[in-house]
């Protein structure tokens, strides 16, 4: 004759290792469903077509002064003896920004945003500068990387047996800056052309960097 087995009562011990059990379960199934999702974005920095937020603005307004401010250190390579690899870096900063600066300047005017004023601008008109540094004066010089009029007049100035060295050296700040303010509007534009073009401005000036610092062997 057979008996019916007995049942085993549930100990709190046993109890809360099944409820443990259970939780953690659940939990990584979070995470695992978590992390095959792609973050989501705030809505207010859903990129688009046509839309543009304060962000948009921002980087096109500050960018130009920035890339003119570039240019500017490329003009002073005119009639100094460089490296071939130097002159053609430099060529190819002049060729990049200078198409750059009329886009963001052509978005703001869509916007009916002002255009900023450059350095280039006052040294442009002339005013009786006596160095490029003048043309700084009255200038946001708060961006990252922008260089001051004092920078300038000692870049200017420089003998030319330290004039690459020292350009080599400001370009590379200079374009670190750039890198840090195109990051940030790939971070919180909205406008997509705006987006792209700070995604641009980050690989070409990033490789640009890599190749300055080779130049100067660090």
């Amino acid at each position: 004759m057979r008996y019916p087995r007995p049942i085993t009562p549930i100990t709190p011990i046993r109890r809360s290792a099944r409820i443990l059990g259970t939780l953690t379960l659940g939990l990584a199934l979070t995470l695992t469903a978590c992390g095959n999702d792609e973050p989501a974005n705030d809505a207010s920095t859903q990129v688009s077509e046509t839309d543009h937020n304060d962000a948009d603005v921002a980087f096109a307004t500050d960018m130009i002064q920035h890339h003119a401010q570039a240019l500017s250190m490329v003009d002073l390579t005119v009639d100094r003896t460089l490296d071939p690899e130097v002159q053609q870096l430099a060529d190819d900063i002049r060729e990049a920004q200078g198409p750059e600066i009329e886009t963001m300047s052509g978005w703001l005017q869509e916007w009916d945003e002002e255009i900023p004023a450059t350095m280039r601008d006052h040294s442009n008109a002339g005013h009786d500068m006596e160095g490029m540094g003048d043309s700084m004066d009255g200038l946001d010089s708060d961006m990252p990387g922008m260089m001051s009029g004092d920078d300038f007049d000692e870049l200017e100035n420089a003998p030319d047996s330290e004039f690459q060295t020292m350009w080599l050296e400001m370009m590379v700040e200079h374009h670190e800056g750039a890198v840090e303010m195109a990051q940030e509007q790939q971070d919180n534009g909205q406008y997509k052309p705006a987006v792209d073009l700070a995604g641009a401005v980050v690989e070409t000036q990033t490789a640009e960097i890599g190749k300055m610092k080779t130049l100067l062997g660090s």
